[in-house]
This record gives structure tokens, sequence and C-alpha cells, in this order.
């Protein structure tokens, strides 16, 4: 029979043991991610195959803390309204530690206003325009992948050898196109002051009238063109635009062309000798890059595209984070935050106390050809931070949190 006595020393005992239990047994550390996978699928389902791999990795090595993580994801749709609201229930009802994550950049903007408004930590993933850590910076929000005003910097030095004075430009008519765009005129006139820009087309984002905007391109005769177009855009772009001659004996730029997203799907009609910023895994010798690369063919049995890399590192940033700081605390977060350095398949990162951006670097190069499928030639690696705006600059454009 129970008696009272032994009932007690069950329960000491069930207390003691809980007492010693692994640490692993508690709960895990909730982190919200809120992106646009059905609306970006082509970047968006490698990101999630690159967060799954980290996430394995991190808890395999024991967690943070003591504890696991888990990635509790939402879909924004690719609107601000709605990833706010997204953010809004990861907070308040799943209890989530902080939030990381989104792609457009005007998705972006809304969640790190959202995290101001809160207080609470937000890592954004992909999101490119500069405001994020300019402009429109604060306090809670730090952003992992390289900007446009940095991807920009990196193309410049090659635009700016060629000589060429008549510009057009075309770019997606939302926040990083157009961010995009004021960079690549900011910077190019500054190396280059006689620059002309003769023709700019601005079609909204995944609607172009590609026929129309190559002709209207092709009408006004310039030595070279910048693009920020991408996805799908992209693809309509280079065809129309290669069946009007829009590209003959005319240099293109284009931001992201050169990642895996958006040139493989070109197959033998990627535009050989464009200059592009992109991924070329197939190439890189690096240590890290290996370790990275044979882990995640291993677990997907697919290469990786430049979305896996970037989900991978907004994973290993989060949990650095949690590790610096200790704690779940939001202001010790955002401490651990500054300064925070994390190693990547591209290398370390820092992220800056000065602007919150980090300094992930990215691969330049040219598109060339080979086995029918477009690739990344005579490519080189630009370390972020020596693709920023000095620090004084930094300061005018970013207020005070």
């Amino acid at each position: 029979m129970l008696t009272r006595n032994r009932l007690l020393a069950g329960a000491a005992a069930l207390a003691a043991l809980s007492a010693i239990a692994p640490v692993s047994a508690q709960e895990p550390i909730k982190i919200g991610e809120l992106n646009s996978y059905k609306v970006f699928s082509a970047f968006l389902d490698p990101y999630k195959k690159g967060m799954e791999l980290a996430v394995e990795e991190v808890n395999a090595a024991g967690g943070v803390l003591g504890r696991k993580i888990e990635v509790v994801s939402r879909d924004d749709n690719g609107n601000p309204a709605d990833a706010v609201r997204a953010g809004e229930e990861l907070l308040t009802r799943e209890k989530v530690a902080f939030l990381i994550g989104t792609f457009p950049s005007n998705v972006g903007l809304a969640v790190a206003d959202f995290a101001k408004q809160k207080k609470t930590l937000f890592i954004a993933a992909e999101p490119l325009t500069d405001k994020i850590v300019w402009d429109a910076g604060n306090a809670y929000t730090f952003r992992l992948r390289t900007s446009t005003y940095m991807q920009t910097a990196m193309l410049i030095p090659d635009a700016a050898k060629l000589k060429k004075k008549r510009w057009a430009i075309v770019y997606p008519n939302y926040e990083y196109g157009q961010s995009a765009t004021a960079a690549f005129k900011k910077l190019l006139k500054e190396k280059q002051p006689d620059v002309e820009f003769v023709a700019e087309q601005a079609p909204p984002l995944g609607k172009i009238d590609a026929g129309a905007v190559a002709q209207a391109l092709a009408d006004a005769k310039p030595d070279a063109i910048f693009s920020s177009l991408f996805g799908p855009d992209l693809a309509k772009f280079v065809r129309e635009g290669s069946q009007r001659g829009l590209f003959k004996g005319v240099e293109v730029f284009d931001l992201l062309g050169g990642e895996p997203e958006y040139l493989d799907p070109l197959k033998d009609e990627a535009p050989v000798g464009w200059y592009v910023t992109g991924y070329p895994w197939y190439d890189i010798k690096t240590a890290e890059h290996k370790k990275f690369l044979d882990a995640y063919q291993a677990k997907f049995k697919d290469y990786p595209r430049l979305g896996s890399i970037v989900g991978y590192s907004t994973v290993l940033t989060a949990a650095a984070a949690i590790k610096k700081a200790g704690a779940l605390d939001q202001e010790k977060l955002v401490a651990a935050m500054k300064g925070l350095q994390v190693g990547t398949p591209f290398g370390p990162v820092t992220f800056r106390e000065l602007d919150h951006q980090s300094t992930m670097g990215a691969y330049v190069g040219r598109i060339g050809l080979k086995d029918g499928k477009g690739i990344m030639t005579d490519w080189r690696f630009v370390d972020g931070k020596d693709a920023l705006p000095s620090d004084a600059d930094v300061k005018k454009m970013r207020p005070a949190n």
C-alpha cells in the first residue's frame, strides 16, 4: 500500500532525477523564421535545405546552452503585411526566441520595423536593400547577405575599366531593384564622371514584358547594360534580348546572374560573357566550402545553390548569437550580435557593430558555357569588408539607434 511517506519519497527522487537529467531533454530553443516560399521557391527551397543541415549539425554537436534548436517557419507570401502578422504569431503563440529570414527587400524592411517596435532581435537573411542597415537601420536588425551596394561595388571595377560611355539600366521596380540601380549610378559616376545613362526600364517584379523592354533598350543604342533582374524575369529578358540582337557588341552586367538558381534554368541559352556575381559551387576548393558541400550532397543528393549557403549560414549565426549571449534575453542577444564572428562556407564573417551588416563576400566573374550549361568563369572572391562605404559615410546614412 502506498503511504504518504512513500509518495513523498518518490516525488523527491523524481525531482532529483529531473535535476540531473541531460539538459538536451529540455524544451528546444525555438527560432522564428519568415520567408516567401511559394513566391520565390527557386531560391528558398535550397535555402530551407541549408537551414535543415545547419540545425542538424548544431543539434548533433550538443545544441546551444545545452538545448536543441528548432526553426519554426511561416510563409509570408512575399507580402509585408502578411510577414508582420506571421511575425506576431511566431512571437506570441509559438513563443520563439527571436526572428530570422525574409527574402524580398520590402518584406525585410517591414519585419525590421516590426522587430524594432517589439524590441526583438531580427537576423535578416536575404533582403538586399541598403536601407535595412543604413537609412532605416535599427538597434534590433542585423543583415547577413551581401547588400546591393556591396555587390554593385564588386562589379564596378570591371565596369569602369571598359570605359563605356552610354549605359542602359533595367531593374525590377521595387525596393531591391531601386536600391541596386541607385548604387550602380552613384558608384560608376564616381569612377567615370562622363558616363551617360541613356535608357532606363523598370518593369514590375514577375510581370516583365521582356520583348518591349528589350526593344526599348535596343532603341537607345547603349554601349553597356546594367541589370538587376533575376528569376523568370531575367530568363525572359535574356531570350527576348538575344532574339533582337540587343546584346551583340554590348557589355552586360547582371547583379545576380551567376547564382545557380537563375543561371541553371537558362541551360545553353546562358548569355556568355556577361559580368555577374554568383556561386561557382563546382569550383571552390576551400576547406570550409568542401566540408559544407560534402555534407549537403550526402544529405540531399543534390548540389547546393546560393540559397543553401544563406539558409545554412543564417542558422549558424542564430546559434552563435545565443551561445555568445549565454541567454535568450533580447538585449543580451543584440549585444552578442555586435561584432559576432561566424564561420560560413564562404569563410568567416563578422557582423559589424557600426551598422549591423555582415562582411559576407561574394564571387564575381563572367558567364561561360560548358556541356550545354551556364557556368561562372574567371571568377574571384571579394571579401565583403572590402566592398563597403567608409565608416564616415555609413554614419551619415544610418540613424542613431
